[in-house]
């Protein structure tokens, strides 16, 4: 008797367990801040390689030589879901894009999903954002500042210094 109750908990426990999992990969969390994208024209651009292609640079036609496709200034955040930095950026690149959206546009990348475009750029570690701007070669950086505040100051310059000093 008192094994089958000790089996009958143990199999209950195994079935909670288990349907607690399923709600969770099922999309019952909370999105996670580096994925958010607004829908307003004060959002940042998620890009697969096939919109990366289509507004950034089509290195399939072109391997060899960079063509930049746009019509602004770009700044494309190479990032991951589970990178606490990245996740830091988020915010920010979402309230720079909307202060600097009549003069560049800020794309994201997820490294985790687009690993062709990480390794096109030769992208090791994150976050790493990749300066375009609409004359000469694209700049690559990496990694945030010590507060949220000195990140922005961060990115503020660098947009202003290597997106707009020659437009």
């Amino acid at each position: 008797m008192q094994k089958s109750l000790f089996t009958l908990g143990i199999v209950a426990l195994m079935l909670l367990s288990f349907n607690y999992s399923q709600a969770k990969t099922n999309g019952n969390s909370s999105a996670n801040p580096a994925e958010t994208v607004s829908s307003n024209d004060h959002a940042t651009v998620k890009l697969t390689k096939a919109l990366f292609l289509e507004k950034v640079w089509d290195y399939e036609n072109s391997p060899k030589e960079w063509k930049f496709k746009g019509d602004k200034p770009a700044l494309i955040d190479f990032y991951a879901d589970w990178c606490g930095p990245c996740r830091t950026a988020a915010p920010i690149l979402e309230e720079i894009a909307g202060e600097f959206k009549e003069k560049v546009v800020i794309y994201k990348v997820d490294t985790m999903v687009e690993t062709e475009l990480k390794a096109i750029f030769g992208v090791q570690g994150i976050p790493a954002f990749l300066y375009i701007p609409m004359q000469g070669k694209p700049t690559m950086t990496s990694g945030i500042a010590r507060s949220k505040e000195d990140t922005k100051k961060m990115f503020i310059t660098n947009i202003e210094k290597l997106l707009l000093a020659n437009n």
